[in-house]
């Protein structure tokens, strides 16, 4: 029922996004979107590009007077990289002309699209050669900015509705909580307050962490890194409060949430690995140890399933952790090869980050309230706020 669409490129002169599916009278403030927006560049190991974007929506169609009309919500993020950085990339994007005068890109870079991007669409041996500037600039992470932007408004559905998103940083490179009853517990007090409070302690912290003695160390791998030339992975927990039973499904593979929510993780670029609950560690337990009984007041009183039985959420917390790797544009860089002449060469630097970690948090939050509120209309319908607030009562009584 809803359906999220971005265009545009790294170094294009805007990102832009439709939203469709939306229902009528939605609450969807601009200032909120843009708060998203500048949360997405929090965190230490942050490159350049920070401080050249200033990332700004603009709502071009399907709200008025603040309120979602029912028809498709278009937004557009201007690219400033795009006159910034002009002079290293001339006209990456032209419409017209035949692309004279303009250096193609042939060295691909390990781990990333490149290559296999190249392959796809027939950039490796164009008619004027190979080149692989096509490829960079759409596989670019700076595509999540508009996703970011896009799931801003059924985020802001999903709390008219009680339902809030927050993350965490829990990894960063080999920086990491000891015990998960540690990392369990800081997370819980904090949620004692709601998942606001969990993300007003996360942004507090230059890299997302919770634990200040983590934090620090955090921060002192990511500056060992940037000395080396080298970067950082890890890993962050989502988390979602308010969420009713009943979202997704059992009866078809497709309509699971926890599938559902698999997929949505791993759609963001550098993604590897994603867990619902204690997926990992559950794995190597005995069942006992691992399922979450039910109480008399048909409730429970752990949540190791991570909010989702069966594909479909069972009135607790939704949990999902992704991992993410670290990302391969390296300042010694690794080999390659030269497409246009076959000579092995090291592979191209662009301008990166020595981590995003804590971006990718903030991007998965923003995928994870998408999934839940897609699964939110599918269960509830209706085609205004007013009707699926109705639904919902009805469902509770």
């Amino acid at each position: 029922m809803l359906r999220l669409l971005t265009a545009g490129d790294s170094h294009g002169p805007a990102l832009v996004g439709i939203v469709e599916g939306m229902p009528a009278g939605v609450e969807v403030r601009t200032g909120a979107v843009d708060e998203q927006l500048a949360r997405r560049w929090l965190g230490v190991g942050r490159g350049g590009r920070r401080k050249v974007e200033a990332d700004r929506v603009r709502i071009l169609a399907g709200v008025r007077f603040g309120r979602t009309t029912g028809a498709p919500v278009a937004l557009m993020i201007e690219n400033a990289a795009h006159l910034a950085d002009r002079a290293g990339w001339p006209e990456v994007l032209a419409v017209d002309g035949d692309g004279a005068g303009v250096d193609p890109v042939t060295l691909p870079r390990p781990g990333h699209a490149d290559l296999a991007g190249a392959a796809k669409y027939g950039f490796d041996a164009p008619p004027r050669g190979p080149d692989l500037r096509p490829v960079i600039e759409r596989a670019s992470a700076r595509e999540t900015a508009m996703r970011v932007a896009c799931c801003s408004v059924a985020r802001q559905m999903l709390a008219a509705l009680g339902i809030d998103v927050a993350s965490h940083i829990i990894r960063l490179g080999d920086v990491a909580y000891t015990e998960d009853q540690e990392r369990d517990a800081l997370r819980d007090g904090l949620l004692a307050d709601g998942a606001r409070a969990l993300n007003a302690a996360a942004d507090a912290s230059s890299v997302r962490m919770l634990d200040g003695g983590l934090t620090d160390a955090a921060v002192a791998r990511i500056e060992s890194a940037r000395s080396d030339g080298d970067t950082l992975g890890g890993a962050y927990e989502i988390v979602a409060t308010g969420v009713p039973t009943g979202l997704g499904s059992f009866v078809h593979w497709d309509r699971r949430l926890d599938g559902l929510l698999a997929q949505a993780i791993l759609s963001i670029p550098g993604q590897k690995a994603v867990e619902v609950g204690d997926g990992v560690a559950g794995a190597g337990r005995r069942g006992s140890a691992v399922h979450d009984e039910i109480t008399a007041s048909a409730s429970r009183t752990t949540n190791r399933a991570g909010g989702v039985e069966g594909g479909v959420t069972n009135g607790m917390p939704v949990i999902v952790r992704g991992y993410m790797k670290p990302i391969p544009t390296l300042v010694k860089p690794l080999g390659s090869v030269d497409l246009a002449t076959g000579e092995a060469v090291p592979a191209r630097y662009e301008r990166s980050d020595v981590t995003s970690v804590p971006a990718a948090s903030i991007v998965a939050e923003a995928m994870v309230a998408w999934v839940l509120a897609g699964a939110t209309l599918e269960r509830y319908g209706g085609d205004t706020m007013e009707s699926i607030v109705r639904a919902m009562a009805l469902s509770d009584g």
